[in-house]
Order: structure tokens, then sequence, then C-alpha cells
């Protein structure tokens, strides 16, 4: 076989066999296929698309590229994993998770950190002092034995291929194409072992794909994979044209996590100037719901919604983020880690200039802004500051005055001298005018579902 022949046949728009894409994914992954050779493949295969079963073949040979997970052995239902397009704000894993372990629903979940203005989970959990990310494969096992849940980092023997890959297509302007994305997800969904995935698909201004149509496209061929694996799959389109919830930022968004996690009654002050966002809480219910109903939990999905919104409410979703937190060494308790999370060096609010109803909030201008502020990172090693990020008082269908205080940034020392041009990049993120306040409230939070 040779990977010059193989190119040629997709250049010219055949059809792979299961044995081209095969030598491709291991020569890729011992050398023997030059970067060179794999990024002409990938650009012939941007031009020319996969049908499903090559994209089907694509992905389960970049899964057994490296190491796979068992997780048949693990107490309670099939283990769950859960998993975001990404999107600005998103840190519903941090709340989705300990729904599910309190639920009686294993989950190992390995998250990835945040490259351009997209956050990443790893990130938000490292700005909890002492928190560990890198934890073995057996060790993490133990603690979800123990637990019913851990938070890591992905291991790089996991879909090694994907990992070239993924830095090739991302050169060589390769990164939309539907069967290269939906391989790149599902081989690592498949090679961590969970026995059913869900999938929530961001869809808007702050997310990947831009618009519905896309976002349902890589839906469907997500779900087609994970099913055609053996992996019961199952997808939300959810909305992200603005950030989700009230906070950008690391330590910022730890802290609005555990605020949505407080059980009734609670008189825990995270630090956070706002309320808790009622359409961030009401996705992470949902999403806890489809992995409940995934795992059998219950038969029905207002069942599920009911026994998801119930953890919160008592409590017990609350103290597996603690047990979590605790086993990974971080603080024993949420008020600990509350304590000990950084803050930021100056904090300035930014002030309405007009009055009128907030019938925008760019989620891509507040990505991009946060990231500048410190809070993302541009190239891989760059570095981060978790204390920096934003504050958002105000959202979309909120009605505000002159002088109305719509966000508060939280700046370095380093970002001063900036604060006038950033606190104008803010304001340029907001569209205040006349909107009908009933409406913008109706706004959909969840387009469709997708089995």
């Amino acid at each position: 076989m040779n990977i010059v022949d193989i190119i040629a046949k997709k250049r010219d728009g055949d059809e792979l066999s299961s044995a081209e894409i095969q030598f491709f994914v291991r020569g890729v992954v011992s050398g023997s296929v030059p970067d060179y050779q794999a990024a002409a493949l990938l650009m012939a295969t941007y031009l020319r698309g996969m049908n499903r079963r090559e994209t089907l073949d694509l992905t389960l040979a970049m899964r057994d590229s490296g190491e796979t997970i068992d997780l048949s052995g693990l107490p309670g239902t099939p283990a769950i994993d859960k998993h975001s397009t990404g999107g600005v704000g998103d840190k519903a894993t941090l709340v989705v998770v300990p729904i599910l372990a309190a639920c009686g629903v294993p989950v190992l979940k390995m998250s990835g950190r945040g490259l351009g203005y997209s956050g990443g989970t790893v990130d938000k959990l490292e700005s909890i002092p002492g928190f560990r990310t890198h934890l073995s494969i057996a060790e993490a096992k133990e603690i979800v034995s123990r637990v019913g849940a851990v938070l890591i980092g992905q291991s790089g023997e996991l879909a090694p291929a994907d990992k070239i890959l993924y830095a090739l297509r991302d050169v060589t302007a390769t990164i939309e194409c539907i069967s290269l994305i939906a391989a790149s997800i599902m081989s690592k969904k498949l090679a961590a072992g969970a026995k059913r995935i869900v999938l929530d698909v961001k869809c808007g201004k702050g997310a990947f794909m831009k618009t519905r149509a896309r976002a349902e496209e890589l839906a469907h061929e997500l779900v087609r994979i994970g099913n055609g694996a053996g992996v019961p799959t199952t997808a939300v389109i959810s909305a992200m044209d603005e950030p989700l919830g009230r906070t950008v930022g690391n330590a910022l968004e730890v802290r609005e996590a555990v605020q949505n996690l407080l059980p009734q009654g609670s008189m825990l002050d995270v630090g956070l100037t706002g309320p808790p966002d009622v359409r961030f809480r009401e996705l992470s219910v949902e999403l806890a719901a489809h992995g409940l109903h995934a795992a059998g939990v219950a038969d029905t999905p207002e069942e599920c919604v009911r026994l998801a919104a119930g953890s919160l409410a008592s409590g017990e979703a609350y103290r597996a983020l603690e047990r979590i937190v605790a086993e990974q060494g971080g603080p024993s308790t949420l008020q600990q880690v509350i304590q000990s999370l950084p803050t930021a060096h100056t904090i300035l609010d930014v002030a309405s200039l007009t009055e009128g109803v907030v019938t925008e909030l760019d989620a891509e201008k507040i990505g991009r802004l946060a990231t500048e502020m410190g809070a993302g990172r541009l190239a891989k090693t760059d570095s981060i500051d978790p204390a920096v990020g934003i504050e958002l008082l105000c959202k979309t269908g909120d009605t505000v005055a002159i002088g109305t205080t719509l966000a508060r940034m939280h700046l370095s020392e380093r970002c001063l001298n900036q604060s006038s041009a950033y606190a104008e990049r803010l304001l340029a993120a907001y569209n205040v005018g006349t909107g009908d306040v009933a409406l913008l409230a109706k706004r959909p939070l969840i387009y469709c579902d997708i089995s």
C-alpha cells in the first residue's frame, strides 16, 4: 500500500477503503507518513469529503491508535461521558458531573485546555489551589469508585493520532471539515471508555459552529459515529450567541459553578455580584437529565429532570463536587475553595451609556476580550491568569438605564493601562435599544435533541 496512491485517490474524489484509512493513521503515529503527506490527505479530505463509512473508519482507527480505557468495572449504572463543543463561559461540566455523581452515575471526565476564546475545563479546575488534573487512569478509576466521578486532563496516550492530525489541521486551513471534526471528537470519547455519551453542540456567535444548520450537521455525524461504534450517543443543540452564565474567566467560573450548586437556604458568599443565571442552571439540569436518561436511571425525561433538579435542591450535587475536589488534592470544603481562589488586582465597573433593553450580548466579542485580558491563550504555550475575567451583571432581555453597571472587569496589574480600551470593547459587545422583553425571555436555550 502506498500513501501517494491514497492521497491521489481521495484527491480524485474516490472512497478510501478501511485498510487504506488504517494504513494512513498507523503511518501518521509511527512517522512513516511525514507531515507533508498527512497534510496533503487532510486537504484532499477537506475538499472532497468523506462518506459515513469512511468517517466511522477514520474515527475507529484514531481511537485504536493508542491506549483505550475500560470502564466496565465501575460501580453503578453505565459510565457517562458528557462533552461540549465549547463556547464562552461554558462551565456546565462543573455542575453536570456532580449532579450525575450524586444520582449514582459514574463519570470519568477527560477535559481539555482552552485555546482561543473558547475556555477549557482543565484551566478552570487548575485555578483551585492543589487541584490535580494529571492522574493515571488507574488512580482516576479508583477515585470514581470512591466518590462517583473524576475530572482530569486528556491523556496523551489516548488517540495520539488525533493530537498529530489536529495540529496539522490547525496550520493547513482544514479545521472546518465535518468528518475531520467528528473523528477528532469521537476518537477521544470512544477511547475514554464511556458506555453512554451525551453531547452539547454549541451554536451561535460564540461557538465553533455559527449556524444551526452546521451545528445540526455536526451533531448528526457525532451521534451516528457513537451509535455506529456501539456506544449509545445523544446530542442537544444549545444556544451560544451570548456567554453561558454571568462569568467568563477561570476562577470566576468556578465561583459561578459553586453558586449554582448551592443547596436551598445556603448562606455561602461565592464572591460574585449578580444572582445565579437561570439559563445556565436550566441547561446544566437538562444536560444532566440527558445523562440520567441515557444511563437508565429513570424511564422518562421528565423524571430525570426532576431527579437532576432535586440533587441541586437537596445539596447532594454540591457535596458531590466537594468530594471530587478533595479527592483530587483541592481544599476539603467548597467554602475553602471559594476562600482560596485567586482574585484580580483591580475590579472596574463598566456602565451603560444609553437606556433601553439589552437586545444582544455578543459572546465572541466577550470571549476575545477576556482572552486578551489574560483569561485565555492564543497559542498553546501561552500562560493564563486564573484571576482575570468578566462578570456580566446585565444580559439579553435586561432593562438598563444610563449609568447602570453592565459588567465588571477583573484585571491584572499589567493590564491596567489598557482598561479604557477594554471598557470600550466591552460596551461594544452590548446592544442596548428597543426590544420586547417578554419575547427575549422566551428565546430558546436548547434548539433540539438528536439521537
